[in-house]
């Protein structure tokens, strides 16, 4: 089965959890943005949660399906459709052979995730299949996808994965089904700002001035348009050292917060180097990258404090939300 590329979108790239293990060499993790929204999506697909997804930023593609496919979007909402009918999120669809699926108007959000049972065939550079573009390598020829470009599928049996729903499709008069009381997720895309995110003090949160740890703590910032996979770049009340401040340059991570010399708190993100110099005053809790992934620019946030501790047993309860979907899953109808 294929997929043929009829408008590539803004930055449409395929992109899985990373690539762990070579940052001693040098080379990003990169992966998605969202990692919440790309595991659910592989999850209501019958997909590892690790198998790689189609990361679509802001202006989505066109892509025409050559057979049958179960396929789920989630992430932000681009207003997905196939002909005059919207495609639903977050739930499992099953497309007939030479549907042809569009996307629309940004509603919320920014990045969305489309996972395809069977998953990408596509080689694994570094065991993963996530595409780093600055450096041309992985997923598609480590590019984002072109115009005429034709992604493979993997082995899989789509209509055995929901069966009912492949029934359905044969009989009903709809390009699509889609799954009518599908597994619940509790995150979705904000859609009011500022948000608040949560952060844990940073390896040089006292080499900062008090009023810097009290603005990050109280003052509202703005995502600017000088943003990437690399890293977001804000803009609000100066963040400044309580007297000048000479680093070797340290391991960096998802979520780091570096502080340049210009005061502006910058978040490294999926594409971030391995290594930085700049003062950290903070990390953001992991659950809630994909808050800032679903960023746009000139939106606002709110910073909020929270201890290691907190942290983590947020984390764990965000791992629980994931295994209760994979639950429901698994015992959801297929045949």
């Amino acid at each position: 089965m294929t997929i043929e590329i009829i408008k590539p979108g803004a930055l449409s790239t395929l992109q899985d959890l990373g690539r762990v293990g070579f940052q001693h060499f040098g080379v990003p993790v990169s992966g998605v943005m969202d990692e919440w929204s790309h595991r659910v999506a592989n999850l209501l697909v019958g997909n590892p949660e690790g198998e790689a997804t189609l990361e679509i930023t802001l202006m989505g593609p066109s892509l025409r399906f050559t057979r049958p496919a179960l396929i789920a979007i989630t992430g932000a909402d681009l207003s997905p459709h196939i002909g005059e009918h919207p495609v639903p999120q977050e739930t499992p669809v099953f497309l007939r052979a030479g549907s042809r699926l569009d996307f629309g108007q940004r509603v919320a959000g920014l990045r969305a995730y489309l996972a395809i049972h069977g998953g990408f065939a596509v080689a694994t550079v570094m065991n993963s299949k996530a595409t780093y573009v600055r450096g041309g390598f992985g997923g598609l020829e480590g590019r984002a996808l072109r115009k005429g470009d034709v992604l493979h599928i993997g082995t899989g049996e789509p209509e055995r994965v929901y069966s009912p729903l492949a029934a359905m499709l044969r009989t009903g008069p709809l390009p699509f089904v889609a799954l009518q009381d599908p597994p619940k997720s509790p995150v979705a895309p904000p859609a009011g700002w500022p948000m608040p995110v949560r952060l844990i003090e940073g390896q040089q949160w006292h080499a900062f001035s008090l009023d810097a740890q009290n603005a990050l703590r109280n003052a509202e910032f703005r995502l600017t348009p000088q943003s990437d996979r690399m890293g977001f770049r804000f803009e609000g009340p100066k963040l400044l050292l309580r007297e000048p401040l000479e680093m070797i340059s340290e391991a960096v991570a998802f979520g780091t917060i570096q502080v340049p010399a210009d005061g502006c708190p910058i978040v490294l993100m999926a594409d971030r180097q391995t290594t930085g110099g700049y003062p950290k005053i903070a990390s953001v809790a992991s659950v809630d990258l994909p808050v800032l992934a679903q960023m746009m620019p000139h939106q606002g946030v709110r910073f909020t404090l929270i201890s290691l501790e907190q942290a983590q047993q947020l984390y764990l309860a965000r791992e629980q939300m994931i295994a209760a979907i994979a639950m429901q899953v698994k015992v959801l109808p297929r045949r």
